[in-house]
């Protein structure tokens, strides 16, 4: 019996052509995967922070906007605020973040991709970076007329406590932080995941107080305290020189130019103390400043007659000194005879301040002066002892050092009474000034009562002069403590922490 054997070969060949078949097919699939593959963005793809690797060129493009789309969360203290990129003008540049990325899909060449992606040998593709732009102009905008308009909270303001000598340093507000927002909100706009912002927030003092409002609280005391006289008050700060003066009587300011004349009574010692310094030659001899000293502490009149006649002149020191004055520009004070009781009046004197018809306060004849001159008289005489400036050296150059005015304001310093404006600033405060008071001799009242004078405080240095009259009669408790109140006001005001001077 014979027995067929099939060739061996037969078999090989049926199996090698299974298997090309197969490779065949396998790698047309694989073939067809890489094209449908090629079509689409590389896996692992990556623009602007956001993967699209296997997306198409529209798919991914919408991605990218449905990302960058999302509101930015704004978060201001407890406030929650969705803003829209599109409110800011916020735009993709997709065109060119496409084209880039298709640069990373056709990198290589077909037959060169397929061969890479059927062994398994492909790379990272390089990330496409964000391209974008906003309006930094909107953005801004946005925050002030809408964010800070909306949410910020103004101070409330510092003002005077009604009726009182004190201030209420009112509240801070808060408000946005602008140019830190804008900061934080631009990277929060090209970031597609940490896409909320708190917004940083700055406290705002409250303003305060000005002189305005001075005035307004030195008038209220007036009218809590009954009083239904005349009050002219002027006020100088001596770092910036702002002034504050005002004229009151009866619930109505008056106007201030020309000031109003009053009787000058012991204030007059201050401008008789500079001109003694001016006609002084040399140093002051023990007598005079034994008499410059009982004059300005003790009010001592015979000593301040001595005074002018042994330094300035012997018959007709008080023009002299109304010379000086008017020197200085003064134009409202003068002196025109001496202490004494019966004492020749030497000149009759016309001023400005005289020229008045709506108010009249009964001024003495001898001596008169306004608040604003005594005033100008007394920061004069602290820039020549600051600095050696002011009018003082300007006009009595080489007759009036800077040594000389600082000891004018150590004689006036010593000048103590624990009353008047010395009663309105805390115990131990320096105040360099002159004070007084007239008892008509014809009714036996007093109708004037005055002090001014420079405050030395822990915040700076400050002129004041109060001068109060009244026609029938100035009742001295209540008045004076009035005036110390007036004076207490002042120094509240100035001493405020912080203190800044608005404009």
């Amino acid at each position: 019996m014979t027995l067929y054997v099939r060739p061996r070969t037969s078999f090989i060949r049926w199996f090698s052509s299974v298997l090309l078949i197969g490779t065949v097919v396998l790698l047309t699939l694989q073939l067809i995967a890489y094209s449908r593959d090629r079509a689409n963005f590389p896996s692992g793809l990556v623009i602007a922070g956001v993967p699209v690797g296997g997306l198409s060129r529209q798919a991914a493009a919408e991605r990218l906007l449905s990302v960058y789309g999302l509101p930015v969360e704004l978060e201001y203290g407890d406030a929650l605020i969705h803003m829209s990129p599109s409110q800011v003008e916020f735009a993709l540049n997709l065109e060119a973040m496409i084209a880039a990325a298709d640069l990373e899909r056709t990198s290589s060449s077909f037959w060169g991709g397929f061969w890479d992606y059927l062994w398994g040998n492909l790379s990272n593709p390089a990330e496409v970076p964000l391209d974008a732009r906003y309006s930094e102009e909107r953005l801004q905008n946005y925050l002030v007329q809408e964010i800070g308009a909306r949410y910020d909270r103004p101070p409330a303001p510092a003002q005077a406590v009604p009726g009182t000598t004190q201030f209420d340093l009112g509240q801070p507000g808060t408000v946005l932080n602008v140019e830190q927002a804008m900061r934080s909100i631009e990277t929060a706009l090209f970031s597609p995941s940490q896409r909320t912002v708190r917004l940083g927030l700055q406290e705002s003092s409250p303003a305060r107080p000005n002189l305005q409002n001075l005035q307004v609280q030195l008038q209220q005391i007036m009218d809590v305290a009954g009083y239904d006289g005349l009050a002219d008050i002027y006020f100088q700060d001596l770092a910036s020189g702002q002034e504050m003066h005002f004229i009151y009587q009866q619930g109505r300011n008056l106007n201030t130019d020309p000031d109003i004349t009053f009787s000058a009574m012991s204030l007059i010692k201050i401008p008789l103390l500079v001109s003694v310094y001016a006609h002084l030659d040399g140093e002051p001899s023990e007598a005079m400043l034994r008499y410059m000293n009982d004059m300005v502490v003790l009010s001592d009149n015979d000593a301040s007659d001595r005074l002018m006649e042994a330094v300035i002149d012997p018959l007709v020191a008080p023009l002299r000194i109304t010379d000086d004055m008017q020197t200085l520009g003064l134009e409202n004070t003068f002196m025109a005879g001496q202490f004494r009781i019966g004492a020749p009046l030497l000149h009759r004197y016309t001023t400005p301040a005289m020229d008045r018809t709506d108010v009249f306060t009964d001024p003495d004849p001898y001596t008169q002066t306004t608040p604003s001159d005594m005033g100008m008289l007394l920061a004069d005489m602290y820039q020549c002892a600051q600095n050696g400036g002011g009018a003082l050296s300007a006009v009595f150059q080489g007759r009036i050092t800077q040594a000389e005015c600082q000891d004018m304001l150590n004689l006036l310093s010593l000048n103590r009474i624990a009353l008047l404006l010395e009663a309105g600033a805390p115990e131990g405060t320096r105040i360099a000034h002159k004070h007084g008071w007239v008892t008509n001799p014809n009714t036996g009242v007093i109708n004037t009562m005055a002090d001014g004078g420079i405050v030395f405080s822990p915040t700076g240095d400050y002129v004041i002069v109060i001068f109060l009259y009244h026609p029938v009669q100035l009742i001295y408790d209540p008045a004076s403590r009035m005036f110390a109140d007036l004076a207490q006001a002042v120094y509240n005001y100035y001493t405020l922490p912080d203190r800044e001077f608005p404009q």
